[in-house]
Formats: structure tokens, C-alpha cells, sequence
């Protein structure tokens, strides 16, 4: 026991001498030679404030720590730090009064990351040589002599980053909370990384994997591979996408990426909440998904979809094309197709498209077959394509009562639901609103509709159309029409379409249809090339209220 004893009270007496004289230790001389170290690593001018030990952190601590950004950016810092702790070999610190650093940790850095066009960051620069015309770094002081930087651990806790794209007049992207950690560090090599952090306007971000070896001649070309995960982020409020483009919704995302430096290549899930696709829509009732790969180049900042398997619910589809991120609005080549969606499964997703059903009603079975091709700005992206809707029933919407005033000509049904069998057109779509070419609509009870139209941007109605019916209407059947062609037009907003009969148009058709078969009659009397049955045919036509030639 007293051999235990004098061990405690040997080792105390250690302790305290080690304490004391950890505390007549001046740390303040070693931060010329660590000013001069780091600022020769990182290539960039470091300034550090006052140097102190630092019993709770193992080493030595500064209250601020700075470093410049490269001038061809700015001459405000790049990095500002509220404190840095350095860790170090204790013993050789007390004894020998050698500052062996082993870990840095930066508290609070307010970092800016700024990119130019051409896709040049401003920490690109960071550990690169000196190039020709610039000042060799200063001579090491003497204290240098007892300062070993061979650092394996970098921490920065509690930080806040800011990118910014120069010349983009648009919301930075901001990330707070930022927790880096760099282990078993060397710029020679891949050394492993975590990072974290939350997005300002909401959501979280983290990475894991590994990076290295440092590019010499550009940090930010150095090769990546790691996890992704992004969560409930919202596009808009996170700077992530121009509110002008109005794209919006909460993103969820896993997957991994791989760069070597030059080409990213990102594979994953996406998920989206609140989806809305364009800026008159609203959010979306069920979340969206998408499958993907995408192959991004970072110099050019640009990139390719290579797969993109789209769920509207458990409706399948897919989405490929090209990118362009060079301007302040992203340009875009994208391809769709979707065969056979249910119906049913893409209801919940026409609010986002600024799609608008008569009030009222609502799709509930069929299926949707689309291709399309989009291009251009993603705030002004036109698009065509064709749709095809088979088997469909629009409930809540009685198409035979909007059509009275037609069913009185032609004799058409009514019901409480409209039961489409067959829709196929072609359309275009732009800032302005959309058209829709060779329209044919087949519906049970009523017949074939044909024609074309457009639908405004505020959702307004113009279309000229032909009702091809067997009919038992009064009219029709009074003038010996049992196959009927009955031209109309539909106005009115898309949540309160009308439906009126062209009567005119009606009348000219009937009246040149008199013409030609009194002109044939006459001319078959008279003998062909008299010209007296076109003058007769003319003269009923203008008898039936048909408009005279000139």
C-alpha cells in the first residue's frame, strides 16, 4: 500500500509541476512560425490572434483566426473565424517547448465560397504554388524550428457557409450549423470525411466518404466519392432555384456521387413534397419521385440525365435530356414519355401543372399516354408533344347538359358523368398558354368531337369544334340530316366551359351543299359547261342566307 501511495503522490507532483509549467510556457511565440506555416500550405495569407494555453482543449488556443481570399476575388476574407484550437503533443509542448500540432478545430468560421462562370472557385487556389509574379512566401522566423505541422484532424464546428455564382444577381445559397471533420488528413492521399449542415430556409444536408488526393492545381477539381442526403429542403427559400422559374417544393434526397475531378457522376432517389411545376400552379396533393443518374460537368457546369424514372404515385414514366446552368436561369433539353398512366395516380398532380377540370368534377379511372419535348429557359420553356386518354370517366361533369343548346339540333344525351373512350391531340405549350391541334374526342352518348383550340395562360377557352353525330334532333331531322356534322365553339374558362352551337357556319355549310347539288341537277339538264347550274346554285345560296361572291 505504500508503495502504491508514493506512485499517487509521485505521479501528482508530476501533474502539477507538468500544470505549472504548461502555464510560464509564452504561446504567443509560436504564432509567427504557425502564421507562416499555414499561410505557406494554404497559399493564402493566415492571421491568428493571440495565442493561449489551453488545459481544456490539450494545446493552444487563438480568439480569432483569418484568412484571405484569392485577390482576384475580393479583398474581403475568406475565412473569419471566432476561435481555433490547437491540439498538440502535451509533452513535448511542456518539456521540450515543441508545438507538435495534431488537430485544428475552427469555431464559428464565416466562409465565403464564391464561383465564376467558367466554374472557378475562389478556394480553387487554396494550397497551390506560388505563380509567376507573385511574392515568395516570407522566411521562416527561427521559432519554426520547434513547430511540426503534421495535423491528421480538421475540424470546423458550428459554421457558416455562403455560395454565391459571381454575376447571379439571385438568393445565395446559405448553410448553417456546418460540422466538418477531416480524418487521418494528408493532401497526398484520399483521407475520409463527414460533413453536415442545415440549409437556410430550411432542411438538412450531410456527406460522408472520401476525398483526395488535393489537386495541386485546382482544390476543387480534387476527386470525391461519398453518401448523400438531403431532407425536406425547400427549393425556393434555400436558393437552390429562381423564383421566377416557378419550380417549388420540399426536396428529399438519397443517393451517392463520384467525381473525379472534372465529371460528377450522381445517382439516387429524389423525392419532392408540395411539388408545383410552373408558377401559376399550386402544390401538388401526393409527393413525386424520381429514379435518376445524371453526369454533371463541373468546369462547364452543365450535364446530361441519363436515366430518369419518374412516380406520379404508381404511375410510371421517364425523363432524359441535357442541362445548362451557366446562366442565371437554367436552360434545359428534357424528353418525357409516359405510356399508360393511370389516371387515377396523376389526378393529384395537375394542380402543380396548372391543369384546371370543369368545377365540380374529377377523373376517376382511364389511362394517359403523353410524349413531350421541353426546351429552353426554364422560366420561359416551351414544349409540344401528344396525349392520348383512354377510357376515362370525368364525374361530376354532365358535357350533354352544357351542350343543351346543341342537343336540341342534335339530340344528344345527358348524364351526371361524362365517360370519355377516346382523347388524342397534339399541343404545344409556352409562357402564353397552350394549344391543343387535331383534337378528337370520342364520348359515350354523344359521338365524335373534333377540332383544335387554345387554353390561356389564365385558363381561358377558345376552340372551334365539330360534333360528327347520328341524330334525332328536331332541326337536323326536320332539314333530312340523319348523320350529323355540327359545328361549335367552347368559351368560357376551363372551370366553366360553354358550349354553343355555330349556327352561321351551320346555315353556309347547309347552303353550299344546296349549291353544288342544284348546280350538278341543272347542269346535268343543261349540259356541262353552261355555267346556268352554278348561277342557279348561287342564287339559292344566297336564297339560304349563304354570303354572295364578289
Amino acid at each position: 500500500m505504500r508503495i502504491i501511495r508514493n506512485l499517487a503522490i509521485a505521479v501528482a507532483v508530476l501533474l502539477l509541476i507538468a500544470v505549472a509549467a504548461v502555464f510560464l510556457i509564452d504561446a504567443n511565440r509560436f504564432r509567427p512560425a504557425l502564421e507562416t506555416e499555414l499561410s505557406a500550405v494554404l497559399g493564402r495569407q493566415v492571421k491568428i490572434a493571440d495565442l493561449k494555453v489551453s488545459l481544456i482543449h490539450g494545446g493552444v488556443s487563438a480568439d480569432g483566426l483569418f484568412v484571405a481570399d484569392d485577390p482576384k476575388f475580393g479583398h474581403d476574407p475568406f475565412v473569419s473565424a471566432k476561435s481555433l484550437d490547437i491540439g498538440v503533443e502535451f509533452w513535448p509542448f511542456v518539456f521540450s517547448r515543441k508545438l507538435i500540432v495534431t488537430d485544428l478545430t475552427i469555431t464559428e468560421p464565416q466562409i465565403t465560397l464564391l464561383e465564376t462562370d467558367s466554374g472557378v472557385w475562389n478556394f480553387s487556389s487554396i494550397g497551390g504554388k506560388p505563380k509567376p509574379g507573385e511574392p515568395p512566401p516570407p522566411p521562416k522566423p527561427a521559432s519554426a524550428e520547434n513547430l511540426n505541422l503534421s495535423v491528421k484532424l480538421i475540424k470546423i464546428s458550428v459554421g457558416r457557409f455562403t455560395l454565391r455564382h459571381i454575376g447571379n444577381k439571385g438568393k445565395p445559397i446559405v448553410l448553417d450549423n456546418v460540422a466538418l471533420e477531416l480524418r487521418d488528413f494528408s493532401p497526398g492521399a484520399a483521407f475520409p470525411f463527414s460533413f453536415s449542415a442545415k440549409l437556410g430556409g430550411g432542411g438538412d444536408i450531410k456527406l460522408d466518404g472520401k476525398a483526395g488526393p488535393i489537386d495541386a492545381a485546382d482544390t476543387a477539381m480534387t476527386p470525391v466519392a461519398a453518401s448523400l442526403s438531403l431532407t425536406q429542403v425547400d427549393l425556393v427559400s434555400a436558393g437552390l432555384l429562381d423564383p421566377a422559374i416557378g419550380v417549388a417544393g420540399l426536396v428529399s434526397l438519397t443517393g451517392k456521387a463520384e467525381s473525379n475531378g472534372r465529371l460528377v457522376n450522381l445517382d439516387g432517389r429524389l423525392k419532392i413534397d408540395k411539388l408545383r411545376l410552373v408558377k401559376t400552379g399550386t402544390p401538388a396533393q401526393r409527393p413525386f419521385e424520381l429514379d435518376f443518374a445524371v453526369a454533371h460537368d463541373l468546369r462547364k457546369r452543365s450535364g446530361t440525365i441519363h436515366r430518369g424514372d419518374l412516380h406520379f404515385g404508381g404511375a410510371p414514366a421517364s425523363l432524359t435530356g441535357d442541362y445548362a446552368l451557366a446562366g442565371e436561369i437554367p436552360v434545359v433539353h428534357l424528353n418525357f414519355s409516359g405510356p399508360k398512366m393511370p389516371v387515377m395516380e396523376l389526378a393529384a398532380f395537375l394542380p402543380a401543372m396548372d391543369i384546371v377540370l370543369p368545377a365540380g368534377s374529377s377523373l376517376q379511372s382511364g389511362t394517359l399516354s403523353a410524349k413531350a419535348t421541353a426546351q429552353g429557359p426554364a422560366d420561359r420553356l416551351e414544349a409540344s408533344g401528344s396525349v392520348a386518354l383512354a377510357d376515362a370517366r370525368l364525374a361530376g361533369f354532365n358535357m350533354g347538359a352544357k351542350m343543351a343548346s346543341i342537343e336540341k339540333l342534335a339530340g344528344i344525351k345527358q348524364g351526371p358523368d361524362t365517360d370519355i373512350q377516346t382523347l388524342n391531340a397534339g399541343f404545344t405549350y409556352g409562357p402564353e398558354g397552350q394549344a391543343l391541334q387535331d383534337l378528337l374526342l370520342v364520348v359515350a352518348g354523344i359521338g365524335q368531337l373534333t377540332g383544335a383550340g387554345t387554353v390561356s395562360a389564365s385558363h381561358a377557352l377558345d376552340f372551334k369544334m365539330r360534333a360528327n353525330v347520328q341524330t334525332s334532333g328536331a332541326l337536323l331531322t326536320a332539314i333530312g340530316e340523319r348523320n350529323a356534322s355540327v359545328p361549335f365553339s367552347i368559351t368560357g374558362t376551363a372551370s366553366e366551359p360553354v358550349f354553343r352551337p355555330d349556327v352561321k357556319e351551320m346555315v353556309k355549310e347547309k347552303a353550299e351543299s344546296v349549291e353544288k347539288a342544284a348546280g350538278r341537277a341543272i347542269d346535268k339538264v343543261a349540259g356541262e359547261g353552261s355555267g346556268i347550274g352554278k348561277a342557279a346554285g348561287g342564287l339559292l345560296k344566297g336564297l339560304l342566307g349563304g354570303k354572295k361572291k364578289e
